[in-house]
């Protein structure tokens, strides 16, 4: 099998993944982010199973 060039297709599906990756880890670091700050913050409270706050 030789090597083919790409189809123009192949180029705008890989930009299209490109957007929706780069979407996706921007909005994992922003959760993480917020996470960091809120537990840093002192605002976390650990939840028992049965549902009083320690």
């Amino acid at each position: 099998m030789g090597i083919r060039s790409t189809h123009e297709i192949h180029s705008r599906r890989f930009g299209r993944n490109l957007g929706v990756g780069l979407a996706l880890v921007a909005f994992v670091v922003i959760v993480f982010g917020l996470t960091v700050v809120k537990v840093t913050r002192g605002d976390f409270e650990a939840v028992t199973a049965t549902g009083e706050l320690n």
